[in-house]
């Protein structure tokens, strides 16, 4: 498996946000991380990254221990993290932007060169070509997701953590987006971790589930088997 979390616990100051978090995810899978807001879907993409600090428990990635190493070097291990205010770097460029993903890429995956690589990003999100001389700030929010995710792309990831890729953008890229998503679970190259409120959309794309409420894992499995009673208790407002 590429990922395992074994009794993950984690705090804000004094509040006990994580408890007891466990599942796993294997190489090229896509599961997605469901529940209302303020369960601790996006700290547990955190606690993934290493922003925040685990107070218990262990994360392992690809067969190491990787619960308490730098973010840099989960970066460089293949951990790509796309969060839900995407981080762009405003006053850079669209380009110099890609590059930095580029850059982390891990020197054992020279498996393509940059153009090659460059070109696949373009393939997937044929706008960026357009605007690869704009400063990251000043572009809407439907294209600054697919910058985001195409800069985590280039950097070669064994897991890709997508927090609410759809949230506030157009219907149309959102359909890019998942047909880019539905692309990669098709071919295995990498496991995909998805937080995403619009079932529907999750259903389509994740094999797997798994829910939380009040900071821990109420439920999990494979997506077909998410029931509507299932739905009413976790999921819906």
């Amino acid at each position: 498996m590429v990922l395992k979390l074994e009794d993950v616990n984690a705090y804000y100051g004094e509040s006990h946000i994580l408890r007891d978090v466990s599942f796993t995810i294997d190489p090229g899978e896509v599961v997605c991380l469901m529940g209302r807001n303020g369960v601790g879907k996006t700290t547990t993409l955190k606690t993934l990254t290493g922003l925040l600090p685990v107070k218990g428990g262990k994360i392992s990635f690809d067969g190491t221990d990787i619960t308490h190493l730098k973010t840099d070097i989960r970066a460089k291990r293949g951990l790509a993290y796309v969060p839900q205010g995407r981080e762009i770097i405003p006053h850079l460029t669209v380009k110099q932007n890609l590059l930095l993903g580029y850059w982390n890429r891990p020197t054992i995956s020279g498996d393509v060169s940059e153009k090659e690589a460059f070109d696949e990003v373009y393939q997937l999100f044929p706008k960026l070509t357009q605007i690869l001389h704009r400063p990251g700030g000043v572009l809407s929010g439907g294209e600054q997701q697919q910058l985001a995710i195409g800069r985590a792309i280039l950097s070669s990831p064994k897991l890709l953590l997508l927090d609410e890729p759809t949230e506030g953008i157009q219907p149309s890229i959102v359909d890019q987006i998942e047909d880019v998503i539905i692309g990669f679970k098709n071919s295995r190259r990498f496991a995909i971790l998805l937080v995403e409120q619009g079932l529907h959309f999750a259903a389509r794309l994740a094999e797997k589930y798994v829910v939380m409420a009040k900071g821990a894992v109420m439920a999990q499995g494979k997506s077909t088997d998410l029931n509507a009673d299932m739905v009413r208790q976790y999921l819906t407002v």
